[in-house]
């Protein structure tokens, strides 16, 4: 108690934590009465301002970006993630967002706050690589891009859990093609009349599916840019654009997921829970190139702990 006292970082953290907390069982209590709770949305801006105070002091603290270790990072991508999902509330209030959402963030908070031990949480000097103008550009986007993944990957395994004793046939516009196709369908047969379009209210799988397509694009950019940043920047730190560190490969390897994912929506068509699986397997894929890679303390891009001294 006294440590938090007299670290008003690490008690921001833990109130972020607490409303996170609070957070989840209201989420999924919205959301099996069908209704929007706009109590849900309120702590979740609030853990989200309690973060931004966390990052804000941190910095202030320690004089530079505060992701020089995994505390911080964790911390940061909470925030990312709780901002992301008030965006997406935003386009489409729903009970769904947040309950699918919440655990991402609730889950960075708590290893951060809970696992890591106190020499990582605390605020640590910058070692001369990240010593560069880069470090705000390239890390933080690369952290924004992950959060807006992992909320449209979250998003997409909603997705086939929602109605999954029906068959999913999805009208809408995300892929820009579903309107087309079935005009095109209609006038097959050598009826060339007018195709009657009508208004329909959009089940919750098909605006699930658009929201995580529209999602991951927006990270899929994101990470494109960071990806980007980071083999400029590696090439003034280390003279070299690219040197397959295990870190470096992971990031390349989402990449590709992703590119996957917007390659079957765009080219291929996929609508529905076939994506949802390849989005799913980027799950996955982020966690062993975030936390994983990170955690194992190898490469030039880790954080280390387990075998460090």
């Amino acid at each position: 108690m006294s440590a938090l006292l007299h670290d008003p970082v690490l008690a921001l953290g833990l109130g972020a934590f607490a409303l996170l907390l609070l957070v989840l069982p209201l989420s999924f209590w919205a959301l099996s009465g069908g209704r929007n709770s706009s109590a849900v949305r309120l702590l979740v801006a609030s853990a989200n301002l309690c973060l931004t105070a966390q990052l804000v002091l941190r910095w202030l603290d320690s004089g530079h970006f505060p992701i020089s270790n995994l505390y911080e990072s964790l911390c940061f991508l909470a925030w990312a993630c709780t901002l992301t999902q008030l965006l997406v509330e935003r386009s489409w209030p729903s009970p769904v967002v947040p309950a699918a959402a919440t655990p991402m963030a609730l889950g960075c908070v708590a290893f951060a706050s809970f696992a890591l031990p106190g020499t990582l949480q605390e605020a640590s000097p910058l070692v001369p690589a990240l010593r560069s103008s880069w470090l705000i550009m390239h890390v933080s986007v690369i952290m924004v891009s992950y959060a807006a993944l992992l909320v449209g990957s979250l998003l997409s395994l909603a997705v086939l859990f929602t109605d999954r004793g029906q068959v999913l046939e999805l009208r809408s516009n995300s892929i820009g093609s579903g309107g087309y196709r079935q005009a095109q369908l209609a006038t097959a047969g050598g009826n060339p009349g007018p195709a009657q379009l009508s208004s329909v209210a959009m089940p919750v799988a098909e605006q699930l599916d658009s929201l995580s397509y529209r999602t991951i694009t927006v990270g899929f950019l994101l990470l494109s840019v960071g990806l980007v940043s980071g083999a400029v920047w590696a090439n003034e730190a280390w003279g070299s654009w690219w040197s397959w560190d295990p870190k470096e490969t992971w990031a390349l390897i989402c990449w590709l997921v992703y590119a996957a994912y917007l390659h079957t929506r765009l080219i291929r068509g996929w609508q529905g829970r076939k994506p949802a699986f390849v989005a799913v397997a980027g799950l996955v894929v982020i966690a062993v190139c975030y936390i994983g890679v990170n955690l194992l303390g190898i490469g030039l891009h880790s954080y280390g702990w387990f075998f460090d001294s």
